[in-house]
Formats: structure tokens, sequence, C-alpha cells
């Protein structure tokens, strides 16, 4: 199996959340953290908590003492198909080879970072035997994208592939200015979100009365144009979790305005409240793929450290 195969393996699986990333890094000679042996799933700066509300009660003001004014909380956000705690399960097959990896997508919870409410979302992706013997693969990412707008704020990825760690650490900015020292700087367009926000994003969409939307996407190494284009709204789709009325949407990636002729992806979006993602397709010159949903479940939240 040669090694653009099982890169392209690699991204298929993590529906493109740059699973191969390390390979790039590397090949670029951009620099990359280690990855250390215990990572808080929160970065610094990040308060945990439903979005426009305090984290804990305050204590009442002794009689005959002065109280500051109480900053106005900021707004909760609009009414978005996504709930804290939702955990989906996705196994991958590739080419005539089943359940080759799985892929896990959570909302782990709502929060304040950088002075603005956001949705804490994860995903991890991991190689399943006979693959993972020539393929090793444990990935993790997490986006913390603005509640109202999925639009991205700082993207991790905790990459471990065929024995090699590494973790990459990029704050959005549009500005230029210098960024924390526990992070990087990806200087991005306005408006720009990364692969998990524009996941989540696509779910937001009213496809009834919507045929296209376009996002600037970054997925921690470059940033890319994806054209979202309704191509069906009522298709049958089967998947391990069950049967589904679906639409169907066709992703178009751009770079530098040309589009990619390499590739052709289809999302497909259950048509119920929550418009989950069940099944995403691939058609690559040297491989098509398929990421169906096998379960769809709730943990407890706020989530553990």
């Amino acid at each position: 199996m040669g090694r653009k195969f099982t890169v392209a393996v690699g991204a298929l699986v993590a529906l493109g959340l740059a699973a191969g990333g390390f390979y790039w890094m590397r090949a670029r000679g951009e620099q990359a953290l280690p990855l250390p042996d215990v990572v808080s799933p929160e970065p610094p700066g990040f308060e945990e908590g439903m979005l426009g509300n305090p984290r804990s009660t305050p204590v009442p003001a002794k009689p005959g003492t002065t109280t500051k004014t109480k900053k106005k909380a900021p707004p909760a956000a609009p009414a978005l198909p996504l709930k804290s705690g939702e955990v989906l399960e996705y196994t991958a097959d590739v080419a005539k080879l089943d359940n080759v990896a799985t892929l896990t997508l959570k909302v782990r919870g709502q929060g304040s970072f950088l002075g603005k409410s956001v949705w804490h979302l994860q995903a991890a992706a991991h190689t399943l035997k006979p693959l993972r013997i020539v393929f090793e693969l444990d990935d993790q990412f997490d986006s913390y994208s603005d509640a109202r707008t999925l639009e991205s704020l700082q993207y991790e990825m905790r990459l471990n592939e065929r024995g090699q760690k590494v973790q990459s650490i990029q704050r959005m900015t549009t500005s230029g200015r210098e960024p924390a020292a526990e992070a990087a700087e990806a200087r991005v367009l306005p408006g720009t979100r990364d692969p998990l926000g524009m996941m989540q994003y696509l779910r937001t969409v009213d496809w009834s009365a919507t045929r296209e939307v376009t996002s600037p996407v970054y997925d921690g190494h470059k940033l890319y144009e994806v054209r979202a284009k309704l191509a069906s709204g009522s298709v049958a789709v089967g998947v391990p979790a069950g049967d589904y009325g679906a639409t169907k949407i066709a992703l178009h990636v751009f770079e530098n305005g040309v589009e990619s002729k390499d590739a052709s992806f289809a999302l497909y979006l259950a048509n119920d409240a929550g418009r989950t993602p069940v099944l995403l397709e691939a058609v690559m010159p040297i491989a098509s793929a398929r990421v169906a949903l096998v379960k769809e479940g709730q943990e407890n939240t706020p989530s553990s450290r």
C-alpha cells in the first residue's frame, strides 16, 4: 500500500480534518509542538458554562456594602440544531475494505473564550485492523467556534500517526497581531471556519430555502474556499444507524480560485430537527470512501477533565 494511498485514507476517515497534517507540517518544515502525555481538553482562558449564563450563583453582598454594576451577559446563541453532549459515531469503508476506521464527532459543550460565546467541538479518528497494521492513526481535533456563526477562534490538532506524535494549536486572526504564547497565529480571511465548524455550520443552513453557501475553511495547514450546493432535498439513505430521509449536499473545494478536480464529496443531512450528518461519500482517483453513521448518543455535560 503506497504512502499516498494511506495518507488519503487517513484524510477521508477524518472527514477532511487534515489527518495527514503531520506529514504536511514535516514536509513544509513548519514548527510542531511535541504531543504531551496529558492534554487539557480546554485551552487557557476557556470558561465552561451555558451561553449567556454565569458559571456559578453570585454571593449576595453584605448589608451596608456597595456592589459593582454587573457586566451585561452576552446574548444567548440563537437556536441551532446542536446539543451539548451530542456524540455521533461513524464507521469508514474505503474501496472494498469495510470498517477500516472509526470517527467520533462530539459537541463537548458551550462556554466563553477570548471574550466570545463559543461551542467546543471535537473529533477523534482511529484506524482499525487490517489497515492499522500498515497505517496506525489516532488523531484528535478540537475547535472553538463562535456560537452564532461557527467561525473559528482556535483550531487544535493532536496527531498520532505511525507512532509519531505532534500537536498544533492555532489561533485565528485577521489582523496579524502577535499571537498568545500558548498558540500559533493562523492568518485567515474574515468568516473563516475550521473543518469541524464548517460541518456543524452546514447543519444550521435552511436547505429548503437555500441553494448554495460559500465559506473560507482553514484545515490547520491551508486556507480553502468550500462551496456547498444543494444536490437533492429528499433522498433515501441507509446506514448502520438506520434508514433516513436526507438532504444531499455536494461539496466543492477551491484553492486559489481553482477547483480541485481530484476528489468529489457529498454530505447527507437527515431531514429531522437535528439535521444529523448521516453519511459522507468521497470519490478520489485512488479510492472511494463511505463514512456512515453507526450510533447517535449523548454524554453528560459539562465535559469531564
